[in-house]
């Protein structure tokens, strides 16, 4: 099965890292994101990849031909500066093989396990599995009685599920797909009234990065060895 990444966007709640460098490049524990990514899916036997170039893909394109994998198949499109989600999916079509492909964005890391993830797809038959997450609060919580603080709570878990991405996704959604669409708010929206998108529910590690904050929270846990995410042998 492919793999397919969004590494497209142009980042700028990033800019600090993004004006020099496309924010899957950035580095967590000295090696980008992305890289962190697709070692996930190769963890669980899935090494064919296609990563959607945009914004400073040539720099993207740069990395993989000065740090080569071995037994990876790397396929890198450009699909444009100013696309879509949906117009990068688009642009790619042509490339993926199988019914049943992979969808993941070049900025989030989880320890899902991939292969429970297709297995759950596989028997919810729809045309969309998203992998639903519970993200830590970026406040802490104070418990109340009356006036007074009676607890701290530091950053908890989120009650609510999110959209954490780690899609597995079936060819029919290109018939809900043209131009200028937007993914998430368009196409998905319409899979939803069709009660063609499924969750799987979640609630190990998942962590996106947004700002300086999370990159520098990325290489914290990195850096005192509490890097859930990182399955294989470095």
């Amino acid at each position: 099965m492919d793999v397919v990444i969004l590494c497209g966007g142009k980042g700028i709640r990033l800019s600090e890292y993004t004006e020099f460098v496309p924010k899957p490049l950035i580095e967590i524990g000295g090696k980008p994101i992305l890289l962190h990514i697709m070692n996930l899916y190769a963890y669980y036997g899935f090494k064919d990849f296609i990563i959607c170039l945009g914004y400073k893909g040539d720099m993207i394109r740069q990395y993989f031909i000065d740090n080569k994998n071995s037994g990876w198949n790397i396929n890198l499109v450009d699909t444009g500066e100013d696309s879509t989600k949906a117009e990068r999916l688009l642009k790619v079509k042509k490339y993926i093989k199988n019914e049943d492909f992979f969808l993941t964005y070049g900025d989030d890391l989880s320890d899902v396990d991939i292969k429970k993830l297709y297995n759950f797809h596989k028997s919810n038959n729809r045309i969309v599995t998203l992998t639903a997450v519970k993200p830590e609060s970026n406040y802490g919580i104070l418990n109340l009685q009356g006036n007074s603080v009676t607890s701290f709570i530091e950053k908890p878990k989120m009650k609510e599920w999110i959209n954490g991405g780690y899609f597995v996704i079936n060819k029919k959604i290109f018939e809900y797909m043209k131009p200028k669409l937007e993914l998430e708010k368009e196409v998905f929206k319409e899979l939803v009234k069709k009660g063609e998108i499924g969750a799987f529910k979640y609630e190990g590690f998942w962590k996106s990065m947004n700002t300086l904050k999370d990159v520098n929270e990325f290489n914290d846990l990195y850096n005192n060895n509490k890097k859930p995410w990182i399955k294989w042998k470095e």
